[in-house]
């Protein structure tokens, strides 16, 4: 399955979550798209429930079917700490999340674009990877030319706060990816169990 292009306001409408992360899809018409939108009592079964929240995490963090289900699977085979928040550490560890995460970008495909646009460096290295998986301890930076970058000096000023897995030095504008998160530190609209029902089924 490809990369969903078409437009994000009304699929998130669809998964009844915010993708942008500002809410504003959802703060006029918190319901989902179409004619019965608003009146739409239709009873989800297991099965449903669990593709939805699947979905969700998904297109959250933008990977495509192939992308999220392999991580899932390497996520198993870490033998301490429960497989769903293990997936989600994954998650959280891909350098397009963290660039995100740190405010050089507004949205995770913001930030994807700026990592394959080679903007962005770990310990000082240019890596256009956006799945690159940063390690604890790492440093994420910019380009020198690409301090300058108007879109970045934006996301920055809009930057209110940081998640604690991070630190943000100001004056050379590098964040670094201090430890792993926590599973209360990580998206609280998931409920990752049910990620894991659903591709207990599949594989």
């Amino acid at each position: 399955m490809s990369r969903y292009t078409g437009p994000r306001w009304k699929l998130s409408r669809r998964l009844g979550l915010s993708l942008s992360g500002s809410g504003k899809e959802l703060a006029r018409r918190p319901y989902a798209p179409g004619e019965h939108g608003a009146n739409n009592r239709r009873k989800v079964s297991d099965y449903g429930s669990q593709l939805l929240e699947k979905q969700k995490l998904r297109l959250m963090y933008g990977l495509n079917e192939r992308q999220f289900m392999n991580l899932f699977v390497r996520a198993g085979k870490i033998r301490e700490g429960k497989h769903g928040v293990n997936f989600m550490v994954l998650l959280e560890s891909r350098l397009d999340n963290l660039v995100y995460r740190l405010g050089y970008a507004t949205t995770r495909p913001q930030a994807r674009q700026l990592v394959n646009h080679g903007h962005i460096t770990v310990d000082g290295k240019r890596v256009d990877i956006p799945s690159y998986e940063v390690k604890p301890g790492q440093v994420i930076g910019l380009k020198e030319k690409s301090k300058d970058l108007q879109i970045v000096k934006d996301a920055l000023d809009n930057t209110v706060a940081r998640p604690p897995f991070v630190t943000w030095d100001d004056n050379a504008l590098t964040g670094t990816y201090v430890r792993q998160p926590e599973r209360e530190e990580m998206e609280p609209e998931i409920d990752e169990s049910l990620v894991v029902e659903f591709y207990n089924q599949k594989l």
